[in-house]
């Protein structure tokens, strides 16, 4: 009998724990601990309740994600499921592959294995889908500075591995018969505390005396989808966003900007600018025989389009290639999904970009989650980012992820935000190398298999 309720409840802790510890509103300290009572669990049951286990918390801890999935986001049934299930089974295996490990007297290649499966498979969804990094558990730990600093050497990866890394490591210590107990102990502790204190050294190296350009960040949430800029609509919102504008130059702002698909244009000139302001719109721009997400400057006319599209909610636009910057400077433009992607943002920074300008369109309930998607990205990198959003958050931050200004868009009116927002990078290990830390994590997973086919040493 007890080998059947141990594994159910530590399936039902461990989904409780998930359903806190992720998700669109994630509690980033409970996310550490998600996985603890399944892969405690593991050496005490057997193999297929141990995989059973894993794959039931995933899945009881993200049902709260399906209604977002095929409501928000209109993903096909299928699809959603697939995202749901998908992760299950990976947690199952995860589970499994660390009791295997502990089985074969391998304990810290079972600890190492675990954060390891897990980056692999975060990696190779975000090369291989439609959504970037989107589906990585780092972003749960967006407003952890100290945790978030890692993201500027490993990107996500790093961040992910030590999420899975301090449980895998927990249990391995208190699994029955477990030995090289202090192997484990000091592996998984100088990985977590080499991360910390260079989280709390970095956050140290302040911005005192850099350059900044004084940004206003301009939103409403109109009721209607995306305005045509001629109608008399169009001409009343056009109307209202000058105003804020112009309230916005008086307190000293030196750019604006608007949310994504503001405006439905034919033309890249919207006359928003006002002297010593240059404004930054979404639009909607029918180009010709193509359609195309555009963020347009003005006054200089130029154009950004969007590189990743919603599948599906936005198949009617051609997506773009190029990168663009904002009158000959280093800020960069960007449009909300695009910043899932580190590549893209990397290609920025290489490019010599040192900020960038984003107008983005949230879902509501993910407002919080999209914002620190953008922060994380800047921390990677090391670029400021202004974020302004319809239906979600506008947030400046810099370069370690300190955020700025924030405010929620949706009020009556118009919602600003004023920050200054640095215009100095900071160099990183992962805009200069990459995903090493993902590659890496691969190297140590398939050393994991091999060691799979030691000895047994119990069953």
């Amino acid at each position: 009998m007890k080998r059947v309720v141990t594994p159910l409840a530590a399936a039902l802790a461990s989904a409780v724990l998930l359903h806190f510890g992720t998700g669109l509103h994630p509690v980033a300290w409970v996310t550490w601990l998600a996985p603890l009572p399944v892969l405690y669990a593991a050496p005490r049951v057997t193999g297929g309740a141990a995989f059973a286990a894993g794959a039931l918390a995933w899945l009881g801890g993200q049902l709260q994600m399906w209604p977002y999935f095929t409501g928000s986001l209109e993903m096909p049934v299928p699809v959603a499921a697939g995202l749901l299930a998908g992760p299950a089974l990976l947690s199952g295996l995860g589970v499994l592959l660390h009791r295997s490990l502990l089985a074969r007297g391998r304990p810290l290649s079972a600890v190492l294995a675990v954060p390891a499966l897990w980056v692999g498979v975060e990696y190779v969804m975000a090369l291989a889908g439609p959504h970037g990094a989107w589906w990585s558990l780092a972003y749960t730990q967006a407003d952890v500075l100290p945790v978030l600093q890692t993201a500027s050497v490993t990107g996500v990866w790093g961040i992910t591995f030590l999420l899975q890394l301090v449980p895998a490591a927990v249990a391995a210590l208190l699994a029955p018969g477990a030995t090289h107990r202090l192997h484990v102990a000091v592996t998984a502790g100088a990985l977590a505390a080499a991360a910390l204190g260079y989280g709390f050294a970095r956050l140290g190296t302040g911005h005192d005396g850099e350059r900044h350009r004084e940004v206003a960040l301009i939103s409403t949430d109109d009721p209607r989808d995306t305005t045509q800029w001629n109608s008399p609509q169009g001409r009343d919102l056009v109307r209202r966003y000058g105003a804020a504008i112009d309230a916005a130059a008086a307190r000293g702002a030196e750019i604006a900007v608007l949310p994504e698909k503001t405006f439905e244009t034919a033309t890249t000139r919207l006359h928003l600018a006002r002297p010593g302001v240059a404004v930054v719109a979404g639009a909607a721009l029918d180009a010709g025989a193509t359609r195309a997400n555009t963020a347009l400057a003005d006054p200089s006319g130029a154009r950004y389009d969007k590189h990743h599209l919603i599948p599906g909610l936005e198949s009617e636009f051609t997506p773009g290639r190029a990168l663009t910057f904002l009158d000959r400077t280093t800020t960069g433009l960007i449009i909300c999904k695009d910043l899932d992607f580190p590549w893209l943002v990397r290609r920025y920074r290489q490019a010599g970009a040192t900020a960038l300008l984003a107008p983005a369109w949230d879902f509501d309930d993910d407002a919080w989650l999209h914002s620190r998607m953008a922060v994380v990205r800047g921390v990677e990198s090391g670029l400021s980012v202004a974020r302004v959003a319809r239906q979600g958050v506008l947030t400046v931050s810099d370069t370690r992820g300190r955020v700025l200004a924030e405010g929620r868009s949706g009020r009556p009116g118009m919602t600003t935000v004023f920050a200054a927002l640095p215009q100095q990078g900071a160099s990183t290990l992962y805009a200069g190398l990459g995903d090493w830390a993902a590659w890496s994590s691969v190297a140590v997973l398939l050393a994991a298999l091999v060691r799979l086919r030691a000895r047994r040493v119990w069953p």
